[in-house]
């Protein structure tokens, strides 16, 4: 097959979809693989490592989606690559489709067969392709919910981790998934107080098992969230529903009753943020401001740390591009009921039922 490895070219995304440890193995298995110059440049690797790996350079992105079978990237297209994606083309990225009903129309109008990694999903209900991403923008949520509380960046200048004679900040989780633990992990790490809401009480217990004792869960309902914002510094969305968009937990009203400063960081901007106010925000903007409150809403929080970001996600795609590869997409699919689950648009058909309800549409194709 040929695959393509595209540049991203949303705003500071500097990961690349294929280190070159993946790019070996496809080229060890026969298969040719398109990597646009400089595509890997913001993650450390250079073109040739992967010249020396069997890659063919090119020069343009143009280039690389029309010489290939199958795209592997990081973001979902941006409206400058929608006209590039081809009809029967295998596209394989984070999509968060439910997000965005441009990029969902755009796709469905290609015909391309678009595969999400975020709803890549195994029999017990883990999402291993969006893990290692998870793991990443729980731990960076802390290091820049941490940096906001300064105050001259309109915090309410807040040292986390306290000092002796000086209780430490509070940090509120919304959700104990990957994000929210890893979360948890960091800002206890700092010696922070630390909260973590859910609705599943396997994951609460979970969490006391393996946290310190200044990390508390409580069960998730509006009257525990509106008591606990009243009294955190840093409050960090971590709320996922696989392929569907995040409910909105926090609302515009509940913004009067947090302190001047407060600094919230929605990991679940991706899917529509668990906060009413979200708003994407880039690396070069990361912030806005609404009653007193610093919203910190990067869409691609990994992209920041692109080196760790891109080897984490290099070993966990490798598998299933391989697969794809040496299968094509219809028979990897049907024999692997995981990979099978990222299925989200077919040939114009909507396929995955939770971006069909995000938008109040029907699953075509069945």
């Amino acid at each position: 097959m040929r695959i393509g490895v595209p540049k991203e070219i949303k705003n500071n995304e500097n990961r690349v979809g294929m280190a070159p440890a993946g790019v070996f193995e496809l080229t060890k298995n026969k298969h040719t693989v398109y990597v646009q110059s400089t595509a890997g440049e913001g993650s450390g690797f250079f073109d040739v490592d992967y010249i020396n790996v069997g890659a063919t350079i090119v020069d343009t992105i143009g280039e690389v989606y029309a010489k290939s079978d199958m795209i592997v990237k990081v973001k979902e297209p941006i409206q400058q690559e929608y006209e590039l994606v081809r009809e029967g083309q295998v596209v394989f990225t984070y999509f968060h489709f439910a997000s965005s009903e441009a990029l969902t129309m755009a796709m469905v109008n290609s015909k391309a067969i678009c595969i999400a990694y975020e709803t890549v999903e195994d029999e017990d209900g883990t999402l291993p392709l969006l893990t290692p991403m998870s793991e990443v923008a729980g731990r960076m949520a802390i290091q820049q919910g941490a940096k906001y509380l300064e105050k001259p960046i309109k915090g309410r200048g807040v040292l986390l981790g306290g000092v002796p004679g000086v209780p430490p900040g509070k940090v509120l989780i919304l959700g104990a998934g990957t994000v929210g633990i890893q979360a948890a992990k960091m800002a206890a790490g700092l010696g922070a107080h630390v909260t973590i809401l859910d609705i599943n009480m396997k994951r609460l217990r979970h969490v006391n098992d393996i946290m310190p004792s200044h990390v508390v869960t409580e069960f998730s309902n509006e009257y525990n969230i509106r008591k606990h914002i009243k009294t955190h510094d840093l409050i960090v969305g971590g709320v996922l529903i696989p392929g569907a968009k995040a409910p909105s937990l926090i609302t515009r009203d509940m913004l009067k009753d947090m302190h001047p400063g407060t600094v919230i960081v929605d990991v679940a901007v991706d899917q529509g943020g668990c906060i009413e106010t979200t708003c994407a925000t880039t690396h070069e903007d990361p912030t806005y401001i609404i009653d007193d409150v610093v919203h910190y809403c990067v869409a691609n929080m990994p992209g920041a740390v692109p080196y760790t970001s891109t080897v984490a996600l290099t070993n966990v795609t490798l598998p299933y591009v391989l697969k794809l590869a040496n299968m094509g997409w219809e028979k990897a699919c049907e024999t692997d009921k995981t990979l099978g689950k990222g299925l989200n648009i077919i040939n114009g058909d909507i396929v995955y039922e939770g971006i069909a309800e995000a938008f109040g549409w029907e699953v075509s194709y069945s």
